[in-house]
């Protein structure tokens, strides 16, 4: 019998006097079935229990098949049973939806007949900013800020949790969503009641954030995905994959003392760009696997998107269950885990080498601490080397200003990344606390903060005496979401504001983030480095990127005595004391219950109607013109101007923008005109509810070149005919009125960085209907197939510096709904003014069936109002 189209046979065991069944597939598949990744074990499980008959059969033999190659073409559907959203991302999502009751409600359809089928969880995280800091109310003033210049958002997300079934809004003040997620939500294996007793199968998720993968640290699948893509999901439509290849970094030894998971993070993150990988699934395997904590796991897990990831997936083992137990977590879900995940033969064995499309050795005790940046996370470097790289930098202000030339202007000790584990808290307050003894302090210019995960941490810190060591260097709790690293840094401090006007100063900043684009961390920076919480701290008391704390004294104590790095950082033994001092169980469950029922958000009135009443006036939530039934595809055959031309790297931070609001800039002049306070204007983020604010801030980023003018002011762009610079939203509105096509070029990358699907959103409302870009970052290609936006890999060999593309040249593309197909040729022509004509053939950067009927329908929005009115319709 060929097993791999045989139905799965169901095994059955005792917890607690209860019978529980799952499906046995070892038992059905044999040998071969451990030979498959582990992840792609969890996609056949998920493959045969929500498909059927020959469905099912040619799925199971697609996922047998890709063991010959390491490598596969074939699709498969994937469901998951959850979704996890933030409220940046949420926000856009909801008044999508909001919009889409309307448009069911013009066609004559009952609009509360669209609601989520998978429950849907939101956390309110990405809207605290850092004005507090380095006081003992930090925290509580920054929420209440927050809550103030984001109430009527927050109102429509209280709507939204009325009016939807299957939607749970997580309040201010509750943690980060990855940190949520992994202290409150995964079950790692869930149930459900079936015939034959309790049906057990895996947790599997997905989120609408790129770092979502940090859940792969405790054994459970899932994945980061634009918003737009999730719309399909929470409304029934199974994600269309193709079967991934899997990269097996196969782990060996152990962390050397002293050597943190950020560091392990990084050097993963720096040796699986070198080999570029992009939107493979990576597991980790091998005997070094079992000497990281599940915390350690969850850090490296968690910067899968950086090293181009689709997942950084760690096995369930004991570690998984510590963890669990640790978090409070009942007896009766952890002795399931185990026992699931042993019968269902997905837990970790460390003799194990399944099969892998390729495979990568780190060993354990080779890496080193590090640091990462100035630019960008992969470029890894000793920590020792921060003068050396601030060197290389084409120029540098003279020395001799009251500042250092590349004075540290903000610590912060912030991201999902780092402060979800406690151990790397604590042995940064272990540190704070050795400073704080050899009487240091951190210089007035440097802006300091700390914001962990969840509020779990004030607990466990409190209770081991850190949290005053921690206050002591100006590292006080500024609040619980994640400030600095989405760059809701607030602003810098007046000492380093007018060191940069007066030209003396480059400054830089260090924080325990994932990213550190130009521009991402502050506006005004264009240096960051990432790095450890405690190295932060450390570099923080030296204010100075240029000191090599390897060799020189990080501060000199006032009894003028050098204090050095080594003396000041802890021990291993210090840090499992401190933590077995510190950690209680029951704080996770009580401290997060606690910041749920905060009063100012229980307190907030939201309507009660099944459509919202959209406020006319309002600049933070506007009915989105993309979310009617009137859109259709932009496929076909057309000949376009490009609207911009972009280099590489360009990132989703570059193409919407989440910082602050430049007081200076058309956006404010837009916001002030209705009626904002120029001073008050909170950060784009807060503006994803309004499109004409979204539209106008789309590519606004100071450090965004456009080659079709390269000289050109902040967010202007090249309208060809008439040869004028404009702002690009007025460029392309011309365009559009005059009936003529855009499309945009770009170079390797392309939409790097957050999932934020306005990045998308924004392109589609300026009109562009394809991308050409040597290559697109995963996420960022999905939203862009989510507004029906065409995206096209050129040629080898083909890049925007290559094609010299010039005012008056415009780009023919031969797209035909009828013709396109996942991974086809498209005809591309440049037309140049002049009248020559060069041809070349790209790529559809489409991957699935699906895919093709979103851009055939104009985007997932379409899509969704489609199958509601006519279920019928649903099939790709």
């Amino acid at each position: 019998m060929d097993t791999t189209t045989a139905a799965p046979l169901r095994a059955s065991f005792t917890l607690d006097g209860v019978r529980h069944t799952c499906a046995d597939l070892p038992g059905t598949y044999g040998p071969e079935y451990f030979r498959l990744p582990v992840v792609l074990r969890l996609l056949l499980e998920n493959a045969v229990r929500n498909m059927q008959d020959a469905e099912r059969d040619a799925a199971v033999a697609a996922l047998f098949g890709w063991l010959e190659h390491g490598t596969s073409e074939a699709e498969i559907a994937f469901q998951p049973g959850r979704v996890l959203m933030h409220d940046t991302t949420s926000t856009p999502a909801l008044v999508d939806i909001a919009a889409m009751r309307d448009a069911l409600a013009e066609a004559g359809v009952d609009p509360a007949a669209l609601n989520p089928v998978l429950p849907v969880d939101v956390s309110v995280d990405h809207s605290l900013a850092v004005q507090a800091y380095g006081r003992p109310d930090a925290a509580a003033q920054n929420l209440e800020l927050e809550l103030r210049l984001n109430a009527e958002r927050y109102r429509f997300l209280r709507w939204a949790s009325k009016a939807l079934s299957n939607v749970r809004i997580h309040p201010p003040g509750t943690g980060i969503m990855h940190t949520i997620n992994l202290e409150q939500l995964a079950t790692v294996v869930c149930e459900r009641a079936g015939p034959d007793g309790i049906a057990l199968h895996p947790d599997m998720m997905i989120g609408t954030d790129s770092h979502t993968p940090m859940i792969n640290g405790i054994g459970v699948l899932g994945w980061g995905v634009g918003g737009l893509e999730a719309q399909t999901v929470m409304f029934g439509m199974p994600t269309l994959l193709r079967i991934p290849d899997v990269i097996g970094v196969r782990l060996s030894g152990a962390l050397a003392p002293g050597v943190t998971a950020t560091d392990l993070a990084l050097t993963v993150t720096q040796r699986l760009r070198e080999i570029q990988v992009s939107g493979e699934f990576v597991e980790f395997y091998g005997p070094g696997v079992a000497a990281l904590s599940a915390g350690s796991r969850c850090v490296v897990a968690n910067m899968a998107p950086e090293y181009g990831a689709t997942t950084g997936y760690f096995p369930i083992d004991a570690a998984t269950l510590d963890y669990l137990r640790q978090t409070g977590r009942p007896e009766s879900l952890i002795a399931r885990v185990r026992a699931y995940a042993e019968r269902a033969g997905i837990a970790y064995d460390p003799a194990a080498a399944p099969r892998y499309t390729r495979v990568v050795e780190i060993a354990l005790d080779q890496v080193q601490m590090h640091v990462a940046g100035p630019r960008r996370p992969q470029d890894l470097h000793p920590y020792s080397h921060t003068r050396r790289i601030l060197a290389e930098l084409p120029s540098a202000p003279a020395a001799g200003g009251t500042l250092p030339r590349h004075a540290i202007a903000i610590a912060a000790i912030t991201s999902c990344t780092n402060t979800s584990d406690p151990r790397l808290l604590t042995a940064a307050g272990l540190l704070a606390r050795k400073a704080r003894q050899a009487g240091l302090r951190v210089p007035a210019w440097v802006k300091t903060s700390l914001a962990p995960g969840s509020p779990a941490a004030a607990a466990y810190l409190g209770r081991a005496g850190l949290l005053q060591d921690l206050a002591a260097m100006g590292f006080d709790i500024v609040g619980y979401g994640c400030t600095t690293c989405i760059g809701n840094s607030g602003p810098l401090p007046a000492a380093v504001c007018e060191a940069m006007a007066a030209g003396s100063v480059h400054p830089v900043a260090v924080l325990s983030g994932n990213r550190n684009f130009a521009g991402r961390i502050h506006p005004d920076l264009d240096l960051g480095f990432l790095m450890s919480p405690a190295l932060v701290i450390a570099y923080a008391l030296a204010g100075d990127a240029e000191r090599d704390l390897s060799c020189e004294p990080v501060q000199t104590a006032p009894d003028g005595r050098p204090v050095y790095l080594r003396e000041l950082w802890p021990d291993d033994a210090d840090i499992d004391a401190a933590l077995a001092a510190g950690q209680q169980p029951a704080d996770y469950r009580s401290a997060f219950q606690a910041a749920s029922a905060n009063p100012v958000w229980q307190d907030l009135q939201s309507p009660d109607t099944a459509r919202f009443p959209w406020n006319p006036a309002s600049n933070a939530l506007r009915r989105p013109p993309f979310a009617g039934a009137g859109e259709s595809s932009q496929l076909g055959r057309y000949a376009a101007h490009p609207l911009l031309v972009l280099g590489d790297d360009v990132t989703t931070d570059h193409l919407s923008p989440a910082s602050a609001i430049p007081p200076d800039s058309p956006i404010a002049d837009f916001l002030v005109e209705r009626g904002e306070d120029r001073g008050d204007l909170n950060v784009f983020a807060s503006r994803r509810g309004n499109w004409q604010v979204m539209m106008r801030a789309a590519f606004y980023s100071k450090s965004l070149v456009n080659l079709l003018c390269p000289d050109a002011p902040v967010g202007h762009t090249l309208h060809a005919p008439s040869g004028r610079v404009e702002p690009i939203w007025e460029a392309a509105g011309r365009y559009a009125r005059a009936g003529q096509a855009v499309v945009l070029v770009a170079g390797e990358r392309f939409g790097t960085g957050s999932s934020r699907d306005w990045a998308a959103k924004g392109q589609r409302l300026l009109g562009i209907r394809a991308v050409l870009a040597v290559s697109f970052e995963r996420i960022h290609r999905s939203n862009l197939i989510g507004m029906g936006i065409l995206p096209l890999r050129l040629p080898e060999g083909v890049t925007p510096a290559t094609l010299r593309l010039r005012a008056g040249d415009r780009i023919e593309v031969d797209a035909q709904a009828a013709a396109l197909t996942p991974r086809g040729s498209v005809a591309v022509r440049i037309l140049r003014a002049d009248g020559a004509a060069d041809a070349l053939r790209a790529t559809a950067a489409v991957e699935t069936r699906l895919e093709i009927r979103l851009l055939r329908l104009g985007g997932v929005i379409p899509a969704i109002l489609s199958d509601t009115i006519n279920p019928a319709a649903r099939r790709p």
